[in-house]
């Protein structure tokens, strides 16, 4: 039996998983939303066979599985109206971007008692996986913090364009959108973290997204994470997190490549990155039908992405450095 499925939200990640849920054996898309008319004729072309739903909860009445890949603030509803009605519930991120109205929806889900999860794309990928193992190993050594270095020419990107929330401060920017992937990454690794100082920097007019953020947490054990992102300037796109320890450290960039130093300069783990994302994409899926049996995942707990949430938005406001 697949997994029955349905998708709310059909732009750029809502596509992407239609594509390779399709191509995936364990799942079977019965039902596709969006608000958007243009949207929605572009996934139906991708996906013809799909029934296209005349509402959202029309979709949820069809599925079994909803993966909503909406803006934040209309997740909230749909996620609480799937997980009432028994159905499993798959979010993209960011959790939210009100803190009591996330603390909120993670206690309904829990007391639901539906599976549950939050798309941090690297979670059941090699990477991670790797990372977190080398660690625990002590292949590392000591853990000595993370940097995560994010810039951009032009934000949002040119294959985010058509996703026009992203270009705002309400719902948008990169701190919610890439640089919260690499704090879910290094709290894995690192364990909670705690904000220290952060700047964010903002346009005249208040209305568009952060040009530029800096921000410095420390873990329990005293280990800094430094983040530096910036938009603008003529440059290639560059994401980067690096787990630094005394014996060897291992630097992430693009989400999926592992390069790994041990003081000299950095090299690959794996030298054949044929299709990254699709692999990674994969992992996730399958760890979905893992959380959908009730059996161990590596997926992005909604306890996790609500802390990841909380240091985000933490940043966003900006906090003065401690006094010397």
């Amino acid at each position: 039996m697949t997994i029955k499925t349905a998708i709310i939200g059909l732009g750029i990640m809502g596509q992407r998983m239609l594509d390779h849920m399709q191509q995936h054996p364990a799942y079977s898309v019965v039902a596709i939303w969006d608000p958007s008319d243009a949207a929605c004729s572009t996934a139906k072309a991708a996906a013809p066979d799909v029934t296209l739903a005349a509402t959202a909860e029309d979709a949820i009445a069809a599925a079994d599985l909803i993966y909503l890949a909406c803006p934040p603030v209309p997740r909230k509803a749909y996620a609480l109206a799937a997980a009432e009605a028994g159905k499993a519930v798959f979010l993209e991120k960011p959790l939210g971007i009100d803190i009591e109205e996330s603390r909120d929806l993670v206690a309904k889900i829990g007391a639901f008692g539906v599976p549950a999860a939050v798309n941090f794309t690297q979670a059941a990928g090699a990477a991670l996986t790797d990372v977190h193992a080398a660690a625990k190993a002590g292949e590392l050594g000591e853990l000595a913090g993370a940097d995560i270095i994010v810039t951009y020419a032009a934000w949002p990107r040119a294959w985010q364009q058509a996703a026009d929330w992203l270009r705002f401060r309400a719902e948008g920017g990169m701190t919610r959108e890439v640089i919260s992937h690499f704090l879910f990454f290094s709290e894995r690794i690192l364990g909670p973290l705690e904000l220290v100082w952060a700047q964010p920097d903002y346009p005249a007019g208040g209305a568009l997204c952060e040009t530029h953020v800096a921000a410095r947490l420390v873990s329990a054990s005293g280990a800094p994470v430094t983040i530096m992102g910036s938009v603008g300037g003529a440059q290639p796109d560059r994401q980067e997190l690096t787990i630094k320890g005394t014996k060897a450290s291992r630097r992430i960039s693009e989400f999926y490549l592992d390069d790994v130093s041990t003081g000299g300069p950095f090299t690959p783990i794996v030298e054949d990155y044929a299709d990254p994302r699709a692999t990674s994409l994969r992992a996730q899926l399958d760890d979905l039908v893992l959380l959908i049996d009730g059996k161990p995942n590596r997926l992005a707990t909604l306890p996790e992405a609500l802390r990841v949430q909380i240091l985000i938005e933490a940043i966003l406001a900006g906090k003065p450095a401690p006094a010397a």
